[in-house]
């Protein structure tokens, strides 16, 4: 089950679980539209993959499954950035 984190992990931008502009790699690193499309060009500092618009979890299914609250911001260095883009920004995500 996904934590459905609230904030972009770069900017903080909040990011609650109606937002339309989270974004999510396979390991659940959350970024904002901006950051996960523009900065980081498709492609997530910590692994390498790439990001999908990250699902919004039914009203009904919060009560039960709440979204989390804890706050994950840790903006990524410009060099790291830079160092996973050039290696996978120009990979397909399927073959990376």
């Amino acid at each position: 089950m996904l934590e459905i984190r609230p904030n972009c992990e770069h900017c903080g931008k909040d990011l609650p679980n109606s937002s339309t502009e989270a974004m999510i790699c396979s390991f659940e690193c959350t970024y904002c539209k901006d950051c996960a499309l523009d900065l980081l060009e498709n492609v997530c500092p910590s692994c390498g993959g790439n990001f999908q618009p990250r699902p919004i979890r039914p009203k009904v299914m919060l009560a039960k499954y709440p979204a989390s609250e804890k706050q994950v911001h840790l903006p990524k260095n410009k060099g790291k950035i830079e160092k996973m883009k050039v290696r996978y920004r120009l990979i397909k995500p399927e073959k990376r």
